[in-house]
């Protein structure tokens, strides 16, 4: 055994990848399909897995510290009470996964599709999005506070109850969100489309800083006209 094991374009099986993490070695898993894979409860501590199919694959209460998923096809996978420390997720498409009760410390989302993705109940620190996409996400009470928000969609999303103080928007959407109970006190959203979000809506934002263009698109409901 090697200090570090490779796997490229193959099809592994539970057993064999069973045995990899009872090593406890760092593996490097490159163009495997492990669509629907059952890698519950696994200790897959430094894993890398790059380009590999994970739709459906289930990784439910594993223990995912330092390891990276790079350019992966995990829809519908699930994370589900999973712990995720030092970890990236760079492109890939991972629409509708669950992240729900999961651990996240230190994660960092980069470039990749999470529509519809779960993370009810997840428990976060330091949580990192850019250019994301997380339209129609479920994420009631996810902390966004400090948050730099590049490129990150927003729209239709779940975001009941979050927390973006002091968050900073930057070619972000909040287009249509649901928004109910959100604290935005410092928040900068004048990179934020607010499309959408009606003047009954606006009090949510409270402490925040908009643009001019922002806050006439508000007033243009009553009829008024910023100039």
């Amino acid at each position: 055994m090697t200090a570090e094991t490779i796997l490229e374009d193959s099809t592994p099986s539970r057993a064999q990848l069973d045995r990899l993490a009872r090593d406890g070695e760092p593996v490097i898993i490159k163009g495997c399909t492990l669509d629907g894979a059952d890698l519950s409860d696994f200790d897959l501590t430094d894993w890398r897995f790059e380009r590999c199919a994970l739709v459906g694959a289930r990784f439910t209460g594993a223990r995912l510290d330092g390891v990276a998923l790079v350019g992966c096809r995990g829809a519908t996978a699930s994370f589900a009470g999973a712990i995720l420390t030092d970890c990236r997720v760079e492109g890939g498409d991972f629409g509708n996964a669950s992240f729900a009760a999961a651990t996240l410390s230190s994660v960092a989302f980069r470039g990749c599709k999470l529509t519809g993705a779960d993370f009810t109940g997840a428990r976060t620190l330091d949580v990192r999005f850019e250019e994301a996409i997380l339209t129609l996400a479920l994420m009631p009470n996810f902390s966004f506070r400090k948050a730099q928000l590049q490129g990150v969609t927003f729209a239709e999303a779940d975001l009941r109850g979050c927390d973006f103080r002091d968050a900073v928007f930057s070619g972000a959407s909040l287009r249509d969100a649901h928004i109910a109970d959100c604290r935005f006190e410092g928040a900068d959203l004048r990179g934020a489309d607010l499309g959408g979000i009606r003047l009954t809506d606006a009090s949510r934002f409270k402490g925040a800083v908009i643009s001019k263009a922002q806050a006439g698109d508000l007033l243009g409901q009553l009829g008024l006209k910023v100039r």
